[in-house]
């Protein structure tokens, strides 16, 4: 039996990797994440006229109507293109959130228009993962009081998805009165972060989010298979890059490939990485097809691509030795990508402690 991507699957990858190698080479990024941001519009209207945007909208709302491994695709070639795009927020879990959450009503005006481009959601579900101090989510008479941290995809987004600690999912336009956003400097200067503070906010809940924990759980499940396949992207391409200069930077009159020590860590990136495309694969061909299975498998993708990705970075920069830490390289968008994805939306530790809990280990 045959398990992996399709071909229209691979198709749309290589169609956003060409894109990312036209539009964003490692120049670019730079120029984004030091002194030119507006940079990052550019690109991501290029990858909108692509139909990142429309994957999981329904075609009876103007969408592309595909599945969750359509969307993880090109997830994973937007980790190795290191895309400074919106889309595991905006374009992944807003759109699960709402088709399982939404009413028709609301289904029809919102997916429509994220399908359509005329709106992006920042998402906010840091209360639900894992409650801070002094971030509580409150709802009360249709207007909302807290703190959000670490809201996804929040830069050029005009609408924002927030959750409190129940799972109940409000909707609202990032200019409402009583609003403020402030940004968040992270080391990953490819994505935006941002703090949201409601003060009497008047917001949408979600209809069906209310009796049920299925619809925030469905979304955060799929958010974090997406940020599996960016991690996979992004581990692979730091393996080819890691190859590549081996073949190329010569010690003692020898290419460092050569060495033997240098080829251990090669073979041992590529043989840890290997195993999780079928991993990640599976987990979001079970977020469709197996819902007994698919938190766990999300859980459990999330989590071991977050050490595997971790390992290789380390890895790769080794391989390039003192010039891995130069920004002349850029090598260090990649290792600082993987890093923050390890802590999206549930560290490993964090990640492992639910999967053990579905499986009634503790």
């Amino acid at each position: 039996m045959y398990f992996g991507l399709s071909e229209d699957q691979e198709f749309f990858q290589e169609n956003i990797k060409k894109f990312l190698d036209d539009n964003a080479s490692v120049d670019i990024i730079r120029k984004i994440a030091t002194d030119q941001p507006e940079l990052q519009k550019d690109i991501q209207g290029g990858l909108i006229s692509l139909g990142i945007n429309n994957l999981l909208v329904p075609e009876e709302y103007g969408g592309l109507g595909l599945d969750i491994l359509f969307a993880v695709a090109v997830s994973q070639a937007l980790g190795s293109g290191i895309a400074p795009t919106a889309f595991v927020g905006s374009y992944v879990m807003a759109p699960i959130a709402i088709l399982n959450g939404g009413s028709e009503d609301q289904k029809k005006i919102y997916l429509s228009d994220i399908a359509s481009g005329k709106i992006n959601f920042a998402v906010g579900f840091s209360e639900f993962i894992g409650a801070r101090e002094d971030c509580e989510i409150v709802y009360d008479n249709g207007k909302l009081n807290g703190r959000s941290i670490f809201v996804l995809d929040s830069n050029n987004a005009s609408h924002i998805m927030v959750a409190d600690k129940s799972g109940k999912i409000f909707i609202t336009t990032m200019d409402s009165k009583g609003l403020t956003r402030n940004h968040l400097t992270t080391v990953d200067k490819t994505r935006s972060f941002s703090e949201v503070i409601f003060k009497d906010v008047e917001v949408e809940l979600l209809e069906k989010s209310k009796d049920a924990i299925s619809p925030i759980q469905k979304s955060i499940d799929a958010g974090r298979v997406a940020l599996a396949a960016d991690t996979l992207g992004a581990a692979q391409e730091m393996i080819n890059k890691a190859v590549e200069y081996s073949k190329e930077r010569k010690q003692f009159g020898r290419v460092i490939g050569s060495f033997q020590a240098v080829k251990h860590m090669c073979a041992e990136m590529a043989a840890d990485l290997e195993p999780c495309y079928a991993m990640v694969w599976h987990a979001a061909h079970c977020l469709d097809e197996e819902e007994e299975e698919s938190r766990f498998m999300s859980c459990h993708s999330k989590a071991h691509t977050a050490e595997v990705g971790k390992a290789v970075a380390k890895k790769a920069t080794e391989v390039h030795g003192g010039m891995g830490f130069t920004d002349l390289l850029g090598l260090h968008y990649w290792f600082k990508r993987i890093g923050v994805n390890r802590q999206l939306l549930g560290a490993p530790e964090m990640v492992r402690e639910e999967a053990a809990k579905i499986q009634k280990l503790i």
